[in-house]
């Protein structure tokens, strides 16, 4: 180190340097400081919060234009924001859904659009019920020890899609499922990743469901202020405009440098970053072989999000709640819900444009873009223009590479996935996709937080290695209902289950019928 130029050198000595002040970084400061360890946390961009991002402006007051939805189960985004003095709305689905395929707009209620064709049904019923039943062999924090791991990683969703689905529609329902909820193409990840991810949400109706789901609240006034808030309670010990290049654990003390040359020494790091970040930060020693292939495997997802506000809540008028499930190539949008203030004011529609959509609405004009989205978001009426219009591309963001998490394709999870919590001699890792529970969400990133700074106060001796894991209890004002499954759901048969059933009734009426002729055949 003598050698490197130095502009700055702190003259201070901190117990935990944070890597990045997202809700996750944010969440093991705090819990640091508040057993006296005297931490830093040091965030690139010029401000906190992550892939959290609360914009405000004269035309919308305050908008979430990344990471929004919070619900039941997820206790521990819901106990820090409660901790921190943030209410909670719930997201407006009293009136009718809209699925949007084929051309025609089909209005429903509940989590999942209903399905007439008894065949489809019984495809729809099997995909679920199959995906959540294999869900649950997977261990939440070690799916690389499912019984069936090295088979279901080397499978696409794609491939486990085509395996489950006799049905296209179930098929392609099926590929929009996994561009929503983990803004990536069936073809590009693996099978037992998005089976265990969807499993540690809770279950394929948890995941995807508004009332009782991961989508059933948003904040009042955005979830940037859980980041601004913790930040506000941190005060000085947060340094923004200071993306990290430089970790030098080679010697008694940890040197962290920054891209403006400044220099902090400590005795512990924690990153709180995406992981393919972390490819932008010299290490020495260099990391292990495993950690090294690992970040360099897992690519975040693409999602542009975008709010379209009108003079007023047009489709409550026609007893829409603003929620449409979009199934049409041509349509940039996947998904929408309402985004209207909880007082009613500021009408708005928030639209995900998710991975390959993403990329496509990307290389257009703006202007083009735009224009392309109002035309084709088609359950709106053409005549109604915005009044204004606000986006976000994640997939710009230097600081994040895209939204909502990072994924693993085929094989990357059973060859490199144990090392994702694994510390690296003092560097501890955080990041919502370190998360055993609601990874990828807010949740994650608290609960990945919090770990991580348990076991730097493990190592400093403040707390036990068996309260490194804490079961969080339920939320009193958010309490979760069990999702139960009707008879029918439980024991319909899929469709080649059903075939073999009328296979086996087919050959049984031939059987007896043949044995009925033979029985009246004159005997000689």
């Amino acid at each position: 180190m003598a050698s490197r130029e130095k502009t700055s050198v702190a003259d201070h000595m901190f117990d935990v340097v944070v890597i990045g002040g997202g809700i996750s970084g944010l969440s093991a400061a705090k819990l640091l400081s508040e057993h006296d360890v005297d931490v830093l946390v040091l965030e690139a961009r010029d401000r906190v919060g992550g892939r959290t991002h609360t914009v405000r402006n004269e035309h919308v007051n305050y908008v979430d234009v990344g990471g929004a939805y919070v619900g039941p189960t997820q206790n521990r985004i819901l106990r820090l924001s409660k901790e921190l003095g943030i209410e909670t709305y719930k997201v407006n689905v009293c009136e009718r859904l809209v699925q949007y395929v084929k051309g025609k707009s089909y209005p429903f209620r509940g989590a999942f659009p209903p399905v007439w064709n008894p065949i489809a049904y019984l495809d729809y019923n099997n995909l679920w019920r199959t995906m959540d039943n294999m869900g649950k062999e997977i261990p939440a924090d070690a799916p690389w020890q499912a019984p069936h791991a090295e088979e279901w990683d080397r499978m696409t969703m794609k491939e486990l899609i085509n395996k489950i689905c006799w049905t296209k529609t179930a098929r392609q329902f099926a590929s929009l499922f996994v561009n929503i909820n983990v803004t990536s193409e069936p073809h590009e990840v693996s099978a037992l990743w998005f089976l265990w991810y969807v499993k540690q949400c809770g279950g394929t109706t948890r995941i995807f469901s508004v009332t009782n789901g991961g989508q059933e609240r948003k904040f009042v006034g955005g979830s940037g202020q859980v980041s601004e808030r913790m930040m506000d309670l941190l005060g000085d010990r947060v340094k923004l405009k200071r993306p990290v290049t430089y970790v030098d654990q080679s010697s008694d003390n940890i040197i962290v440098e920054t891209l403006n040359r400044e220099l902090y020494e400590c005795r512990y790091v924690i990153t709180a970053i995406p992981p393919i970040l972390t490819s932008k930060i010299h290490f020495r020693p260099e990391l292990p072989p495993e950690r090294n292939q690992l970040i360099q495997r897992l690519p975040m997802g693409a999602i542009i999000k975008c709010m379209m506000y009108y003079k007023e809540a047009f489709w409550k008028k026609k007893d829409y709640c603003g929620c449409m499930i979009i199934e049409d190539e041509e349509s940039p949008i996947s998904i929408t819900l309402d985004d209207t203030k909880p007082d009613g004011s500021l009408p708005a529609i928030m639209g995900f444009i998710l991975a390959r959509k993403a990329d496509r609405l990307a290389k257009l004009h703006k202007e083009i873009s735009v224009s392309a989205l109002f035309s084709l978001l088609h359950f709106l009426p053409t005549e109604l223009q915005p009044v204004h219009y606000e986006e976000k591309n994640w997939c710009e963001e230097q600081y994040s590479g895209g939204c909502y998490t990072a994924y693993f394709p085929p094989g990357i999870m059973t060859l490199y996935g144990r090392v994702i919590r694994q510390p690296v001699g003092r560097i501890y890792f955080a990041g919502t996709e370190t998360a055993t529970q609601w990874s990828g969400y807010m949740e994650g990133a608290v609960e990945a937080g919090e770990r991580a700074a348990r076991e730097v106060l493990n190592a400093l001796g403040k707390v036990a290695k068996k309260d490194i894991w804490v079961q969080e209890p339920e939320s009193k004002d958010i309490p979760s209902v069990e999702i139960c499954h009707t008879f029918w759901e439980r024991n319909l048969p899929s469709v080649s289950g059903l075939l073999k059933i009328l296979g086996f009734s087919t050959m049984l009426t031939a059987l007896l019928i043949v044995m009925q002729k033979f029985k009246h055949l004159p005997r000689s």
